[in-house]
């Protein structure tokens, strides 16, 4: 996954990709303000790339972020290659710029803050996939956000 430093201004929408149901959020850069969206249901890709058209119509991104699922150490599995397909597909049918964030816990994340928000497992359910993508959006522009930071720092230290 390439690092970035200089991220264009504006609305970015992440996606937490499964099989099922895809998990949406939105949010804006530089600000880091990240909201879970929506949850697109059913395995159709017709009926999820529609969805995804309308929301892309609605927000006008500048850049989408796709959560790349590694196993702990790190290492890539099946759903890897899925993802990896699904951010090829995007890029393609959008012809848009698309990232990956890693989204290693994110769903425990989600789940966690549900719970703090009052839900139950079955109530947070309906949520849980917009949660995870809000909590991959918000370590993507973390991610960023220190690295403007340490790249700042190295500039300054490297001019002195």
């Amino acid at each position: 996954m390439p690092e970035r430093v200089d991220l264009p201004r504006g609305t970015y929408l992440a996606f937490d990709f499964g099989e099922k149901r895809i998990g949406v959020a939105v949010g804006e850069w530089p600000l880091e303000t990240v909201h879970p969206l929506q949850t697109i249901r059913g395995e159709r890709n017709d009926t999820r790339f529609s969805a995804i058209a309308a929301l892309i119509r609605e927000w006008q991104p500048v850049r989408l972020i796709v959560g790349l699922p590694v196993a702990l150490d790190g290492t890539p599995h099946a759903m890897t290659a899925r993802c990896t397909r699904f951010a090829n597909q995007l890029r393609g049918r959008f012809a848009m710029p698309v990232d990956y964030a890693d989204e290693r816990l994110s769903s425990a994340e989600a789940e966690e803050r549900l719970r703090e928000s009052g839900y139950n497992a079955r109530g947070a359910k309906e949520y849980l996939d917009a949660v995870a993508a809000q909590v991959i959006l918000q370590s993507y522009f973390q991610r960023n956000s220190q690295n403007r930071t340490d790249s700042s720092c190295h500039a300054s230290t490297d001019s002195a």
